[in-house]
């Protein structure tokens, strides 16, 4: 399969599928409520319960001294600051929780259609998959963390030894300094850059690992690593799709620059604006998970369903036993598909 092909095929995916949009967008809903009813509801008994007179940060000048010196504002009101922190915490947390449950059955519906191409949207499977996928999910993205904050380690300490060089330049040569800055920043943000498409791109394969092969966490992370370095096309095309990305965000945001010139109308205009562009955005990300596992699926697992028929062909029988047990192996996969 080539990269054209893969995108293409996640177009099709994802408009066969087009529900998930409507389910992130819900899920943004919820979020959105959820936010005044775990932060706002509390903050706002919080000020009652401690007398809290609101003229106090109705000042900009009290801002602004809040800004330069936030520990005497803590210390007044520490059971204020305590309730906030906490329920932002478990706000962030639930948001957390909920946005792998509803990434795990979009994932689920993407690789059902992948699996089986006859197979279409149903909320029951969205919600099974969604089940099924959340703890393991929820296990390979804490892996993940774990090695984005490894890698901001290093990159935080190249920085350090970059700066130090460059500081010791200065006492040299200016124009040595001006070199070593340029040439080592630009080595810096190179190196920062790939690290963080090869993350990302390590997450999405590992994911497709994930549900395809049924790895648990780390065992996703190292296939995904493994078919990275024997399939350099996959990493290209998900830098590809990424960059696309990228674009359109940008180019919404240019677009929405203009509500900003308009006073109460443009206001107005921008929350369906902002709606549209996040479901647009969302769609575009639910067609870069549709590619991926494609390109994953043509060139790593039916790869090797074919590869065992292939690698036959003297003796006649055995091709066909092998082509018989391939067909009823698929047909026990499509049975147990229709049946979940």
């Amino acid at each position: 399969m080539t990269n054209m092909e893969a995108i293409k095929d996640g177009f099709g995916l994802v408009n066969k599928n087009w529900q998930l949009v409507l389910i992130q967008l819900s899920m943004v809903f919820i979020s959105s409520i959820g936010f005044f009813i775990i932060v706002g509801i509390p903050l706002a008994i919080a000020f009652i319960f401690f007398s809290i007179d609101l003229t106090e940060f109705a000042n900009i000048r009290n801002i602004f001294s809040i800004l330069k010196e936030p520990s005497d504002i803590i210390s007044k009101y520490l059971g204020l600051f305590l309730v906030v922190l906490s329920s932002f915490l478990f706000y962030v947390v639930l948001v957390a929780l909920l946005g792998i449950y509803v990434f795990g059955g979009s994932v689920g519906v993407i690789g059902r259609s992948i699996r089986k191409r006859t197979s279409k949207f149903s909320v029951r499977v969205f919600f099974e998959e969604a089940k099924r996928l959340f703890s393991r999910l929820l296990g390979f993205t804490s892996a993940i963390g774990i090695i984005l904050i490894i890698a901001a380690f290093a990159l935080g300490i190249l920085g350090g030894g970059i700066a130090a060089l460059v500081s010791f330049a200065q006492t040299q040569d200016s124009t040595l300094a001006l070199f070593f800055s340029t040439f080592f920043s630009l080595i810096l943000v190179i190196a920062a850059v790939v690290i963080i498409l090869g993350i990302l791109s390590v997450t999405l394969y590992g994911i497709a690992s994930l549900f395809f092969k049924g790895t648990g966490a780390m065992r996703s992370v190292k296939e995904a690593s493994r078919y990275l370095i024997g399939h350099p096309n996959a990493f290209w095309l998900y830098t590809v799709l990424f960059a696309c990305y990228l674009i359109a965000s940008f180019v919404l945001i240019l677009l929405s620059y203009p509500f900003t010139l308009i006073p109460i109308i443009g206001t107005i205009l921008s929350f369906p604006y902002q709606l549209i562009s996040y479901a647009f955005e969302t769609y575009l990300g639910l067609i870069i998970i549709a590619a991926i596992f494609s390109y994953y699926y043509a060139t790593e697992i039916s790869v090797k369903l074919i590869e065992p028929v292939a690698e036959s062909p003297v003796s006649q029988p055995a091709g066909e036993e092998g082509m018989g047990q391939s067909e009823e192996s698929g047909e026990k996969e499509e049975e147990k598909d229709s049946a979940g």
